[in-house]
């Protein structure tokens, strides 16, 4: 374990140097970890016409278009790609939205204990509305939504204990069910 660790953060130093071997070595070793992520993700969409490796395929395309790379380890590279195929979902929602012959809503179903499908498109206007006065709260909600990852995981990515992440988590929920139940109620 202890050495797939060591070889995870030389790939990711490589390619934070350049080195698109290093990358393509990298996203390889960790796809099984995207997989699991995607998986989670279109388990719980509704009429989704995305498959799992569609999924992945355009989060590494995104991977790959990024000129300037600064992953301190396999929790930082999960935490980017749950972004990544946070804004993928995002945008495909938007466009089926767009047709005005559908009105059939995104929800996402997160694999967080208690948790209540929410629509994708509302947590996304959510979420840039708490970026705006915390965004390391974004950064957790994505990664906890978006990524699957657990507290301890969420919390070693941005550098606070555990205890700090489960606080943080708390204050970003409430924040967000308010902001979702206070946009259900404007319509």
């Amino acid at each position: 374990m202890q050495q797939r660790l060591v070889v995870t953060r030389a790939l990711l130093r490589k390619w934070g140097l350049g080195e698109n071997t290093a990358r393509d070595a990298l996203i390889e070793r960790l796809y099984p970890e995207l997989e699991q992520i995607a998986l989670a993700r279109l388990r719980s969409e509704r009429n989704s016409s995305i498959s799992t490796g569609d999924l992945i395929n355009d989060a590494v395309l995104r991977l790959i278009a990024l000129k300037q790379v600064a992953i301190e380890d396999r929790n930082h590279f999960i935490a980017l790609s749950s972004t990544l195929m946070r804004n993928i979902l995002v945008d495909r929602a938007r466009a089926k939205n767009r047709d005005k012959r559908r009105h059939d809503a995104v929800e996402l179903n997160s694999r967080i204990e208690g948790e209540q499908p929410v629509d994708l498109i509302e947590l996304n206007t959510a979420l840039t509305r708490l970026g705006a006065f915390d965004e390391e709260l974004v950064r957790l909600a994505e990664m906890r939504y978006f990524g699957g990852m657990t507290l301890a995981e969420a919390g070693k990515v941005l550098g606070v204990s555990e205890a700090t992440a489960k606080r943080r988590w708390f204050v970003a929920r409430a924040w967000l069910a308010d902001a979702l139940q206070s946009r259900l109620g404007d319509d």
